[in-house]
């Protein structure tokens, strides 16, 4: 299960990375280590330690449950019943880096607007 992790994390690490437009040198820059070593998070023939994670997170601008996420048997507190395996996150996060901020932020309002309703049925 440990290998079929790394892999999973890997994939995770490399579409967050190439949606911000962020070269593996950049990153391994940003948290200490070389870009060989980011090679072998996103193959996942290396594992990602505790505090390693941590910086990757927050260097990405995710929460560290990002990496987790559609992984079997890994089950959040805030996971989605619906079957999301059609979405493409990759493009929706690309597509929203390239908003400019007021758009970015009528769309949040408008989110946070159909959240609300939602609720009140």
């Amino acid at each position: 299960m440990e290998d079929t992790f790394n892999t999973h994390m890997g994939k995770r690490l490399r579409m967050r990375r190439l949606s911000l437009g962020l070269t593996q040198t950049k990153v391994a820059n940003a948290i200490n280590v070389t870009f060989q070593q980011i090679q072998k998070y996103e193959k996942g023939t290396n594992g990602v330690s505790s505090s390693r994670l941590m910086q990757l997170a927050n260097f990405l601008k995710v929460p560290i449950t990002y990496f987790y996420e559609d992984f079997p048997n890994y089950k959040s507190e805030n996971s989605i019943e619906a079957n999301n395996s059609d979405l493409n996150y990759s493009f929706l996060v690309k597509t929203f880096s390239k908003l400019s901020d007021t758009d970015k932020n009528k769309l949040i309002q408008i989110l946070r607007n159909s959240t609300s309703l939602k609720d009140t049925g």
